[in-house]
């Protein structure tokens, strides 16, 4: 497993060079950049602009692993929905031209007087038009198990079902609802272990079952990116040296009782 970092919110006021640098000097390998943060790696950014952060990334040697947008589709309003679609191919194509490995979508929220059957199936059907469409660019979609009740895996597991496709893949999330009755994540992991392809991790000293969720991926022989997505701090540096100290430590852990 690698570590990495997303900017929501330890990076969030730093820019391209500044995101390198850090990642460089305290040993993360890679970097989701959530839109809206000071990075700048929006839409609105010129061919020029784009070829300079992917030539930047490359010659870096940091991995960018890929662009964690906003865009949901639960809406019930039909216009909101079809904006939420297209912003989402308009950012496929961003984050080919940077060169970004995937776009982060999510679900988040089930909307009130909607059967929650139809908002699944409508998410789902969603997901396959974007995902279709990311797959003609080498992008891959990654669904965030996110939201007010819609973050449950087992909805999760019924949109990727729906959405039916190759090219869509899962961004573990590490969720308290991801605890079941009996304490474990294991149930919950299992139902979406086929698909998950990054995960976002926080606090690593929380009630979470860390040790469990690692012992897992090993399990799948999971080798993407754990990214790091935790709170800012006014000492940037030692939290995230500490961090990496822990995630290790886990990780020696697992290994060391396989």
């Amino acid at each position: 497993m690698k570590l990495g970092i997303v900017t929501y919110q330890i990076a969030a006021d730093w820019d391209i060079d500044t995101i390198i640098e850090k990642c460089k000097k305290l040993g993360y390998e890679g970097v989701e950049l959530r839109t809206g943060h000071k990075h700048g790696v929006e839409t609105t950014l010129s061919k020029q602009e784009r070829e300079d952060i992917k030539k930047k990334f490359q010659e870096s040697n940091i991995k960018l692993v890929g662009l964690g947008s906003v865009f949901e589709y639960h809406s019930p309003d039909k216009e909101e929905l079809r904006k939420n679609i297209e912003g989402t191919k308009e950012y496929i194509i961003l984050a080919k031209d940077v060169g970004a490995e995937g776009v982060k979508v999510r679900p988040n929220a089930f909307p009130e007087n909607v059967p929650r059957e139809k908002t699944i199936e409508q998410i789902g059907i969603s997901l396959r038009e974007v995902s279709s469409f990311a797959a003609d660019y080498g992008i891959k979609i990654r669904l965030e198990v996110h939201g007010k009740e819609t973050s449950y895996p087992y909805y999760i597991k019924q949109m990727i079902n729906i959405a039916n496709h190759q090219n869509l893949y899962i961004c573990w999330n590490s969720n308290i609802t991801d605890i079941d009755e009996t304490g474990s994540i294991e149930k919950n992991f299992n139902l979406l272990k086929d698909k998950i392809d990054i995960c976002h991790i926080n606090e690593l000293c929380n009630e979470y079952p860390w040790i469990e969720l690692f012992k897992l991926l090993n399990r799948i022989n999971f080798d993407g990116f754990c990214l790091a997505e935790i709170q800012a701090s006014s000492e940037p540096d030692r939290l995230l040296s500490y961090y990496k100290v822990l995630f290790n430590t886990y990780n020696k852990i697992v290994q060391t009782e396989k």
